[in-house]
């Protein structure tokens, strides 16, 4: 059975990372120097998210146990380092997500599974359930629908 369970998914939800509906705003303040701040000030981005910012969103936060090898907001993806449960390390797994619509729609998120077992003092593939995946869209649509919800209530 994959670790991945929806058990372990939620324990870990605690620490998301959270952006605004509009992007993530970046500045770079430095202290002291007022000529400084304000070419600092007026040098401060704003990222925009070429992608449904909800999916987006929820997609942090459901996957922010794992660590990240890959976040691009523009072009909606996210790639996971590998990552072993310590309940269970001899098994680990890495995910990718892929947002493809600015539409907050169940076909606008693609999520992708590599699970790995050690056998021997070596890494070796494994199967990954259907169901982890299912599981684990289902968990980032849900997360999104709320965010919308709370967003607009």
């Amino acid at each position: 059975m994959d670790f991945l369970t929806v058990r372990n998914v939620s324990r870990r939800l605690a620490g998301s990372i959270m952006l605004g509906a509009a992007g993530l705003a970046l500045a770079s303040c430095g202290g002291g120097d007022d000529n400084r701040l304000r070419t600092d000030l007026a040098a401060a981005r704003v990222t925009s998210i070429g992608v449904n910012s909800y999916l987006w969103r929820a997609s942090l936060e459901t996957l922010s146990f794992m660590p990240l090898t890959q976040a691009d907001s523009a072009g909606g993806v996210l790639v996971t380092d590998w990552y072993a449960d310590p309940e269970n390390p001899n098994e680990r797994v890495k995910v990718s997500v892929a947002i493809l619509d600015q539409d907050l729609r169940a076909d606008a998120l693609r999520v992708a599974a590599s699970r790995q077992v050690l056998q021997g003092g070596t890494w070796v593939e494994a199967p990954v359930q259907a169901a982890t995946v299912q599981r684990l869209e289902d968990i980032i649509l849900t997360k999104a629908r709320d965010l919308r919800r709370s967003a607009v209530g």
